[in-house]
């Protein structure tokens, strides 16, 4: 009987996981981007109370993520960490400066308070994203390993390359902010984010296109891309993004509603697709993979029974919540 290849299946899991993260809470950190280019107070408040039934549940897969990171693979979790540690702390403060501001923003009794509060949670949405983007960036580039553990600078993460993907999923969230806004406000609001969604958009292709090259300057990344038959077979995503980015660009400036959003949640799984190729199978670049640091079998094993009911309920209850609040967000409605 053929045995299950557990650190793979969990490999998978934890990557879903961190894309659901991503996309889900992507598009309400990408609200928090697009408050500046918003002024009156009716329209931010459509704007929070289109995210205020789902955002708190949005990070339950930053949580599941980083749980299973720490008990499933343990020793990429103590390398990585330690490589990471600034900006993981900085973007977790932000998160939580974040969370305080959107619900004290509801309680400011008066409306110079109300400012700050606003300015706050955009703020800390910048600095969320920022801080993101830079550990991804310092992730794709690589960490140093000697013997089992971290051996690199404390500023590693901070690089040219990890500052064009921190500005990329700015560029990126901001546009998942704007197709969901395209979708659940209508009016005069919502043809401003068909407008914020086409320069958005334009952006975000650009960066995908500019952190693309930049990595192929890169050796094991240029031989995924560009040497047969390894480049046939991926070749298939970067011509999945310019079909997609043809629909996107044609429902934006057309009466489109969902399918802007859909299309933007395809780019980042493309982009997400793109990136599985060019690191696979390594869980710390760029010589530690999957296998090596993955706890034993037993364990394994046994945390997989407890996620095979654990995820069932949370991808439940998330498809419920948005369910009921399916439709268009209007002025005067309150979910605080």
């Amino acid at each position: 009987m053929m045995s299950l290849d557990l650190p793979f299946i969990w490999a998978c899991l934890i990557a879903i996981a961190v894309f659901m993260y991503v996309v889900m809470d992507g598009f309400d950190l990408g609200v928090g981007i697009l408050f500046p280019a918003v002024h009156g107070r009716e329209e931010r408040d459509i704007m929070v109370n289109s995210i205020a039934p789902v955002w708190d549940g949005n990070e339950t897969w930053l949580v599941l993520g980083g749980g299973g990171l720490l008990a499933v693979f343990p020793l990429a979790y103590a390398t990585l960490l330690p490589a990471f540690y600034m900006p993981i702390i900085l973007m977790l403060l932000a998160l939580i400066f974040r969370g305080v501001a959107f619900e004290m923003r509801f309680r400011a009794l008066t409306e110079r308070g109300r400012l700050w509060w606003d300015r706050s949670f955009s703020w800390g949405s910048y600095a969320a994203t920022l801080f993101q983007g830079i550990c991804l960036g310092a992730y794709v580039q690589g960490v140093h390993v000697e013997n089992r553990a971290y051996v690199g600078g404390w500023w590693d993460w901070l690089s040219p390359f990890s500052i064009l993907t921190a500005a990329a999923l700015v560029a990126g969230y901001g546009l998942l902010g704007a197709c969901w806004l395209i979708w659940k406000t209508q009016g005069e609001l919502q043809a401003r984010f068909r407008k914020i969604a086409l320069v958005l958009g334009i952006a975000t292709l650009g960066f995908i296109g500019a952190v693309s090259v930049v990595m192929l300057f890169d050796a094991p990344f240029r031989e995924r891309w560009l040497t047969f038959p390894a480049a046939a077979a991926a070749a298939i995503v970067p011509v999945l993004v310019l079909l997609l980015a043809w629909l996107f660009f044609n429902k934006v400036r057309g009466n489109g509603e969902v399918t802007p959003f859909l299309c933007a949640l395809g780019l980042f799984a493309l982009s997400y697709a793109g990136l599985g190729i060019s690191l696979w199978p390594m869980i710390v670049p760029p010589r530690v993979t999957i296998w090596e640091a993955a706890a034993p079998p037993s364990t394994q094993a046994f945390l997989l029974v407890g996620a095979a009911v654990l995820i069932p309920i949370i991808l439940t209850y998330t498809a419920y919540v948005y369910w009921l609040f399916r439709g268009k967000v209007h002025a005067g409605v309150s979910y605080h």
